[in-house]
């Protein structure tokens, strides 16, 4: 596409974010809500749309080579960004649960459930590549020193696909390369000789056969005839099954299953390659503007300001006196002659003497006030207290305050002034604009000659009050020197303190060698290359009419990925989304065996090109023993952690480090080492540092419930596919392992019976079919439902029992606490509300009654 499409793609969503922000003041101004359907609906519209406009901001960010533009869109980006995560917090304080559902108002937007997928900006990679590829490299190269590497082929997600990796060179002996080579041309030689002897064979047998039928006249156009018919037949069949297949996928009851459809995707995908690579080297070149050219020529054209001399006899003339001028951290000459006569400067200093009258006169009235209400409160104490509970229990529902509403406004006012109605016909290349660097360029020389011309103007001002009002320079008391050194000592004594606490138990040591160490003891280990978008899931589209009759849905795969982007990738993306939005510092992946959690958490790290760390109690058992040797291995993990943001840090089977009771057999393992430091840790985590620590359970019910709950804040239950899930997913893992999707395979058929199964077990069923061999026979034996059954029945299914248990553990936690809560007060409210009708309605048919007789 090109650069009109993504400017105008720009302009919508800078067009509906002028109307959001607006919508938003308006809520502000509004009295509290008491209606919480109102109240969601409220924040559902805003979230939805601003995803819109999340989704078109990240496109344009990524494809736009002009780069004063991208400076605006980057900070609108991370606004929208943060702005997003703040409502979904809202969300979660309102209805006490991670999951939301936005089906009604996806319908009245008319817009599909795909729209409201959280797109994973690409910056967060292409911005830092070089450091990753070099953080790659050093990481390998450590694996392959201390004999760890693995043999299979890895694939670089940092650059474009090009096939599979090779594997490693495996050195071999001349000898054993002689005696390969001699095997492999007998063998060739054998399948020539074993051909040309079956011609032999077929042409005797023709022979033969001649022979037998020498007397027979064959019929030529009899045969003829059948041939044309036979073929003519065949054409036909297929010119229908064509023809039939048209009409259904025009009329949508079909998709396209066809090598020529295939081919055209992959053409292009490799165009669309090939057009973002072409921008980003258009986006790198165009970074680099001729600074230094615009800054002499703004230089030249910039003086400093004249006419100062006359103003400071003015304002004598005004005021009576010569003016303080200030200080350089008060603005220096910007707080008086920047934009202000001296006539300006007095009427200020009037009206702040009037204020100050004011505020002392308001002062006294006060007293007076308070003190006739302590009289009357002592009268009338009991009837406050009731009216206070009264407008306690009308509070309804307010927005809370946001850190990204002035981001957003900021970026707004820049595009409105800057780039709404600017013209830039003569742009065509989208190069930097000279205009705007001479503005901003003029801006920095302006500062520089300010401060300089200020220095000037204090020694000007002291000579002038010398000579014409003869005055002294007044010279500072000695006790308030002495009360600073005071205020340095206790602040000396402060950081004392903190650095006993953040005391660096490897001052010595670079963070290289820390890094090395932690490889080579399988801390730090190499995540794998996985994007967020291979954890395939439906949407959930029965899920909101399932609440409004108070039924609890089960989450979908779809929301749990939304989960994941919002608590973990777009935080550990950008520095300035983590530092201003809500903090999550623990993260909880609780599910069944085979739902994807290890899954998760290596797209986590793939998309943010975040460390991975684990600290899982199998793998740190028998790592740094004692007390030392624990304390010593948590500052190094969090040392290098803190060094190379982002990170992640994955307990797996964190249930164990949280056992109400060990078992026998992993007493030697000490799993239970992190619970006391996990904690103390988890504190000093600051909001700048982009460290998130995930924990993985499959017995979160084999927990202490309070000090699990009191490190893992957000907890996500991930749960087993549905039906609509394991439908997407069956086409999309057999296509992944090489399968092709015909008429034959019922998809339907295998979606219904691994009713049950994980997504782990539907990869073990369609590996175990889709062998080589297997692979190399779909040409002539298409694939059919049940070769995937036996291999699928073999493996054990998550029953319902297992289900109901982790949820009956959810419930315990103080989300699904607060949810239950909240929903019983519903029904008892609801329930009140129908008792009191019935007795109002019970009082009227009484005194009906009565009057009749």
């Amino acid at each position: 596409m090109s650069h009109n499409t993504y400017n105008k793609m720009w302009v919508e969503a800078q067009l509906s974010l002028n109307g959001l922000l607006q919508k938003e003041m308006e809520e502000k101004s509004q009295k509290p809500i008491k209606d919480r359907l109102v109240v969601f609906q409220m924040l559902g519209t805003f979230y939805v749309k601003y995803v819109q406009i999340f989704r078109n901001l990240e496109a344009a960010y990524d494809q736009i080579v002009h780069p004063q533009k991208r400076l605006i869109i980057r900070q609108v980006l991370d606004g929208v960004m943060g702005r997003i995560l703040e409502l979904k917090n809202e969300m979660v304080d309102l209805e006490y649960s991670e999951f939301h559902y936005f089906d009604d108002i996806l319908q009245d937007l008319k817009l599909i459930p795909d729209s409201i997928d959280i797109p994973i900006p690409r910056y967060f990679i292409k911005e830092k590549l070089k450091v990753l590829k070099e953080r790659e490299r050093i990481l390998a190269q450590i694996l392959l020193d201390a004999g760890l590497y693995d043999d299979e082929p890895v694939e670089n997600h940092l650059e474009p696909r090009r096939g599979r990796a090779r594997k490693r060179v495996k050195v071999m002996v001349l000898d054993e390369a002689v005696r390969l080579i001699q095997i492999a041309e007998r063998a060739r030689q054998g399948r020539l000789r074993a051909t040309f002897m079956k011609q032999i064979y077929l042409e005797e047998k023709r022979e033969r056969q001649a022979k037998l039928q020498t007397g027979k006249i064959p019929n030529l156009d009899a045969s003829a005839t059948r041939i044309q018919k036979f073929w003519r037949g065949h054409a036909q069949v297929k010119k229908t099954l064509k023809l039939r297949d048209e009409e259904m996928i025009f009329l949508g009851m079909c998709a396209k299953i066809a090598n020529q459809e295939c081919f055209n995707k992959l053409q292009f995908a490799l165009m669309s390659e090939q057009a973002h690579t072409l921008s980003v080297a258009l986006q790198a070149t165009a970074i680099k503007p001729a600074n230094q050219l615009a800054c002499a020529h703004v230089q030249t054209q910039c003086a400093p300001a004249q006419g100062t001399h006359s103003m400071n006899y003015r304002y004598r003339h005004l005021t009576g006196k010569f003016p303080d001028y200030p200080d350089e951290e008060q603005g220096g000459s910007t707080a008086i002659f920047s934009e202000k006569t001296p006539e300006q400067v007095v009427a200020e200093l009037a009206e702040k003497e009037a204020e100050e009258q004011k505020k002392k006169g308001r002062k006294k009235g006060e007293k007076e006030k308070k003190e006739k209400g302590k009289k009357k409160g002592k009268e009338k104490g009991g009837e406050k207290k009731s009216k206070k509970k009264d407008e306690g229990e009308d509070e309804g529902w307010k927005m809370g305050p946001s850190n990204f509403l002035p981001i957003m406004e900021e970026g707004n006012n820049k595009y409105k002034g800057v780039w709404q109605n600017r013209d830039e016909e003569w742009n065509f290349s989208q190069e930097y604009d000279p205009e705007l660097i001479k503005e901003e360029k003029r801006k920095e020389v302006e500062e520089e000659i300010r401060v300089q011309v200020d220095e000037l103007m204090r020694q000007e001002l002291k000579n002038l009050k010398l000579a014409v009002d003869r005055e002294a320079e007044k010279k500072g008391k000695k006790g308030k020197k002495g009360k600073k050194k005071g205020k340095r000592k206790g602040k000396k004594d402060r950081r004392k303190k903190k650095s006993k606490k953040d005391k660096d138990l490897t001052p010595d040591r670079t963070i290289e060698s820390l890094f090395k160490e932690l490889v080579e003891e399988g801390i730090l280990i190499r995540s794998k290359k996985v994007q967020l978008n291979d954890y395939v899931g439906e949407y959930s589209y029965l899920a909101t009419t399932l609440r409004q009759v108070d039924v609890e849905p089960m989450p979908s795969l779809s929301d749990v990925r939304q989960l994941i982007a919002l608590y973990g990738i777009l935080p550990l993306g950008s520095q300035s989304v983590h530092e201003k939005a809500p903090l999550v510092k623990t993260l909880l992946l609780a599910g069944p065996q085979g739902v994807g959690k290890k899954m998760l958490i290596h797209a986590l790290c793939t998309e943010t090109g975040a460390n991975l760390f684990n600290l899982s109690a199998a793998n740190i058992a028998g790592k740094y023993p004692g007390k030392a040797g624990l304390q010593m291995m948590l500052h190094i993990v969090f040392k290098v952690a803190r060094q190379l943001q982002p990170s992640v840090i994955w307990i797996g089977n964190t249930e164990k480090t949280f056992y109400k009771k060990v078992p026998k057999s992993e007493k030697e393992m000490e799993p239970k080492r992190l619970k006391k430091q996990l904690p103390k840790i988890l504190k000093t985590l600051k909001t700048e540092d982009r460290i998130l620590v995930v924990g993985t359970t499959t017995r979160p019910f084999d927990a202490d419930l309070k000090p699990f709950c009191r490190v893992y804040k957000k907890i996500v239950l991930v749960p087993r596919p549905d039906y609509a899930s394991r439908f997407v997913l069956w086409k999309h893992i057999i296509h992944q392992n090489g399968g092709i999707l015909t008429k034959q395979l019922n998809i339907s058929c295998l979606a219904q019976v691994s009713d049950g199964y994980t997504q782990g077990h539907i990869v073990n069923a369609v590996q175990a079919v889709l062998t080589e061999r297997r692979l190399m026979q779909l040409v002539r034996k298409p694939l059919a439902a049940a070769e995937f059954l036996s291999p699928l029945a073999s493996q054990e299914p998550v029953y319902k029992e297992e289900e109901e248990t982790f949820k009956a553990w959810y419930a315990k936690t103080p989300l699904g606490k607060a949810r239950i809560k909240s929903l019983t007060v519903a029904e008892e409210t609801g329930k009140g509300k129908g008792k009191g009708k019935d007795k109002e309605k019970k009082k009227e048919a009484k005194k009906g009654k009565k009057k009749k007789k």
